[in-house]
């Protein structure tokens, strides 16, 4: 048992290429790394691992997913080699019983959804990650109870690494970024910066479909649920705060978010 409760952050990780980048996005998650209790272990949950049914990896040593297209060879050339933890994905399967967790050791990995951002985080990877699928079967607030569930690993000395973006529409990209947001976007991740806080249930982002701009900002759930498990995860009344915020290329949501 800990004594240090670790955070929980959701991260907007953004294009792949952040990987390779410097920018205000990658600097916040390199300080992060520099600045927060050292964890023992990380759960990662990644928009890009959407799958029927809840896995998590439980490899003894992960392999580097590059589970995208069309970008430069050095970005497929970068490896994450941290060592996975069968007994934390044990640990995740007894957390989260009744739901059947399958112990995923051939199929998966950590995807740049996890490893895109812990790279800037703890560029040693010398940290065990166990990454958690998103069920793509279930609702709103069957992530978030899951996230409910995974709480009690925090005070394990494991950290809660939640990516996607809150806003997420490819179709709608503007490519020259220094376009402005869309209008849609930025209400729709004003709203999510407004909510995030709440107290009660149902938390009240379970319900962000109903925003008038969902469908624009979300055409599908993968890379808005990763927040329900952190938002899930808070004890109490914890401080949530915000450590990077922006929209780049007119519909992407750069918005991280600290439980802790």
């Amino acid at each position: 048992m800990s004594s240090t409760r670790m955070p929980a952050l959701f991260l907007g990780h953004g294009s792949p290429m952040n990987v390779l980048e410097d920018n205000r996005y990658t600097r916040s998650w390199r300080q992060l790394g520099q600045t927060l209790p050292r964890p023992e272990a990380i759960l990662a949950i990644s928009a890009h691992w959407y799958r029927q049914g809840t896995a998590v990896t439980a490899m003894a040593q992960p392999r580097t997913v590059h589970d995208f297209g069309g970008f430069p060879q050095a970005l497929f050339d970068q490896r994450y080699p941290a060592p996975g933890s069968p007994a934390l994905a044990q640990r995740v399967q007894s957390l989260l019983a009744p739901v059947p967790v399958q112990a995923d050791i051939d199929e998966w990995g950590l995807d740049h959804g996890s490893w895109g951002v812990l790279i800037k985080m703890y560029p040693e990877a010398d940290i065990p990650v166990v990454q958690l699928s998103i069920d793509a079967t279930r609702d709103a607030a069957y992530h978030y109870a899951l996230g409910r569930k995974l709480a009690a690993l925090r005070d394990e000395g494991v950290m809660l690494v939640a990516s996607g973006n809150v806003v997420h529409n490819l179709r709608t990209v503007r490519w020259q970024d220094n376009d402005e947001p869309y209008p849609w976007a930025t209400s729709f991740n004003q709203f999510v910066r407004e909510n995030f806080i709440a107290q009660g249930e149902p938390h009240p982002l379970i319900a962000y479909q109903q925003h008038q701009d969902a469908a624009l900002a979300n055409p599908s759930p993968e890379h808005f649920l990763p927040l329900l498990y952190v938002l899930g995860s808070r004890i109490d009344d914890e401080p949530v705060s915000v450590p990077v915020d922006g929209i780049t290329l007119g519909s992407i949501s750069m918005l991280s978010v600290q439980v802790g």
